[in-house]
C-alpha cells in the first residue's frame, strides 16, 4: 500500500525517471471543492516532450518483441496494483476533480481495473487469421504494434480515460507518451508512481502541462505514429489536423449534446432516475450527458414536476462525504461558463424550472458548486439545446410522435450518446436504430462497461474505444501471402 499523502511537487516521468521540467516551470493543482492547493506539477517544455518521445523509441524495439502473454501478465499486474490502492486513487481523483467519492469508488477506479483485465484477456485469446484463397494462396493476417503513440485525456474522467487509452495501447505492444489535463493531473501522476516498476523504462512516459504548451508540443512532434484524444470538438479538430499533416491515424472521442427521450409508456421511476443519471453524474461534465431531455406531450407537465422535485432532493456537498450525490464543478471558470448558458437560456425565452445558480450551502461557498438545473420552454433551435454546456443543466423539450423526436434528436452536429425510455421493445429498437449516434441506451443511461464499442457520429469523434476494435487502431495489419503451388506461375512461359 502506497503512502497516502500527496507530494508537494510532481515532476515528469521520462525514461523511467522522475525529473523537473527542463526550465523548472510548474503549475498549481487545486481542490475545486474548497480552493486549497493540492500540489505543484511540472510544465513540460518542447525539449521535455522530445525527450519523452525519444525514450519511447529507445525501448520500442524490445517492447514490441514481447509476447502477448508477457504483456497480458503486465496488464494484470497493473490491475492488481490499482485494486491494492483503490481507496487512495479514488480519494486523489475526488480531491483533484471535485466529483463525489461514491463515483470514484464505484465507477472510475474499479472500471479502470476492469479495462486492464479486459485487454489482457483479449490479447490472450487473439488467434489471428489464416485462410486459403483460390485454392493455392494462403493468407496470413498478423497484427503488429504501430509504434510510439501520443495520448491526451481531459479533466472530467482523468483516471478512467487514462485506462481507456493506456490499456489497449500497452496490450498492442506500443510505447506511449501520455498527457493528462493540467486541471487534473494528480491521479495519473500517483498511478504512474504506483506502476513504474511494472513496465520497462520508456514504455510509458508522462508529461504534464497546459494544452496550449505541452499538449501542442506533443501534437507537433514529428516522430509519433498515432494520436489519441478525448475532449472538446474544437480541440479535437486541431488533433485531427496534426495527425493528417503527419499522415498518421487518430482516435477522437469528442463533444456531445445527447438526446434522452422519454415516451409516455416509460417506467416512471426508472425514467426520472435516468434523467438524473444522464445529467447529474459527474456534475454533468460528461461528453455523452443526456443534456436534451425530450418528453412526450401526454406526460410532459407531470414528468417535469417530478424532475423538479427529484432535482431538489439531490444532495450537493463535500465530494469526500460518501453521502454526497453531486460534487463541485472542475473549477470556477467552468462553473461560470455553465451559468452563462443559464442566463442565455433566459434571454432566449426559456424558463429555469429549478436551480440555475451557484450552490453555497453546507460549507460549499468556497468551492465551484452549481445547483442541479432544469430549463423548460425550450425549442430545439435554441443555443442551449444545440451547444454543449458541460454541466448539471438539462433542457426539456416537448414532443408528440416518434418521427418528430427522431428528427429533433438528429438535428445536431453531435452524435455521441442518447437514450430511449419506453416499455415497447419494438419502439425502442426503431428509435434507437434511427438516431444518428454512436451509443443508444434503452431504459438506462451512462453505462460504460468494457466490451462495448463507444464513440461518436458526426462531430462527436472518430473511432471506437472500450472493446476489441480499438486494438486495431493501436496496431498495424500485416498480410503474408504464401504460394502453395510448387510450379512456376506460367505467366512468362519459356520459349
Amino acid at each position: 500500500m502506497a503512502e497516502q499523502n500527496l507530494k508537494k511537487v510532481y515532476g515528469l516521468f521520462i525514461d523511467g525517471q522522475w525529473r523537473p521540467a527542463s526550465d523548472g516551470a510548474v503549475y498549481t493543482s487545486s481542490n475545486p471543492a474548497n480552493g486549497q492547493e493540492l500540489a505543484q506539477c511540472a510544465e513540460a517544455t518542447r525539449e521535455d516532450v522530445d525527450a519523452a518521445v525519444k525514450a519511447a523509441w529507445k525501448v520500442y524495439p524490445e517492447w514490441k518483441k514481447t509476447t502477448k502473454e508477457q504483456r497480458a501478465v503486465i496488464l494484470e499486474k497493473i490491475a492488481d496494483r490499482i485494486e491494492e490502492n483503490a481507496a487512495w486513487l479514488a480519494k486523489v481523483e475526488t480531491m483533484d476533480n471535485g466529483k463525489p467519492i461514491r463515483e470514484t469508488t464505484a465507477i472510475d477506479v474499479p472500471y479502470s481495473v476492469r479495462h486492464f483485465r479486459y485487454y489482457a484477456s483479449l490479447i490472450r485469446t487473439d488467434e489471428g487469421v489464416a485462410s486459403v484463397l483460390d485454392g493455392n494462396m494462403m493468407s496470413l493476417v498478423l497484427r503488429e504494434p504501430i509504434g510510439v503513440v501520443g495520448q491526451i485525456v481531459p479533466w472530467n474522467f482523468p483516471f478512467l480515460m487514462a485506462a481507456w487509452k493506456l490499456a489497449p495501447a500497452l496490450a498492442a505492444g506500443d510505447c506511449v507518451v501520455f498527457k493528462p489535463s493540467s486541471t487534473t493531473s494528480l491521479s495519473m501522476l500517483v498511478f504512474t508512481e504506483l506502476i513504474a516498476d511494472l513496465l520497462p523504462a520508456g514504455v510509458l512516459n508522462l508529461i504534464t502541462g497546459s494544452g496550449s504548451k505541452s499538449g501542442q508540443f506533443l501534437l507537433e512532434h514529428p516522430d509519433l505514429c498515432k494520436l489519441a484524444f478525448t475532449g472538446s470538438t474544437e480541440i479535437g479538430k486541431n488533433v485531427a489536423k496534426a495527425a493528417a499533416e503527419k499522415l498518421i491515424p487518430s482516435t477522437l472521442e469528442l463533444g456531445g449534446k445527447s438526446a434522452n427521450i422519454i415516451f409516455a409508456d416509460c417506467n416512471w421511476d426508472m425514467a426520472v432516475d435516468g434523467v438524473q443519471l444522464g445529467i447529474l453524474f459527474n456534475q454533468g461534465q460528461v461528453c455523452c450527458a443526456g443534456s436534451r431531455v425530450f418528453v412526450q406531450e401526454e406526460i410532459y407537465d407531470k414528468f417535469v414536476a417530478a424532475l423538479v422535485d427529484a432535482f431538489g432532493k439531490v444532495k450537493v456537498g463535500d465530494p469526500l462525504d460518501p453521502e454526497t450525490q453531486m460534487g463541485a464543478q472542475v473549477n470556477r471558470r467552468q462553473a461560470e461558463k455553465i451559468l452563462s448558458y443559464v442566463e442565455l437560456a433566459k434571454k432566449e425565452g426559456a424558463t429555469v424550472a429549478c436551480g440555475g445558480d451557484f450552490y453555497t450551502a453546507n460549507g460549499c461557498d468556497k468551492g465551484s458548486f452549481i445547483q442541479p438545473t432544469l430549463i423548460t420552454n425550450v425549442t430545439n433551435n435554441m443555443r442551449v439545446a444545440q451547444e454543449e454546456i458541460f454541466g448539471p443543466v438539462a433542457v426539456v423539450i416537448k414532443f408528440r410522435t416518434e418521427e418528430e423526436v427522431i428528427a429533433m434528436a438528429n438535428d445536431s452536429v453531435y452524435g455521441l450518446g442518447g437514450a430511449v425510455w419506453t416499455q415497447n421493445l419494438n419502439r425502442a429498437l426503431r428509435v434507437a436504430g434511427n438516431i444518428e449516434t454512436g451509443r443508444v441506451w434503452v431504459n438506462t443511461y451512462n453505462q460504460i462497461p468494457e466490451g462495448a464499442p463507444f464513440g461518436g457520429y458526426k462531430q462527436s469523434g472518430i473511432g471506437r474505444e472500450n472493446d476489441k476494435a480499438i486494438l486495431d487502431a493501436y496496431s498495424q495489419t500485416k498480410n503474408i501471402m504464401i504460394n502453395l503451388n510448387e510450379v512456376p506461375s506460367g505467366f512468362y512461359p519459356a520459349k
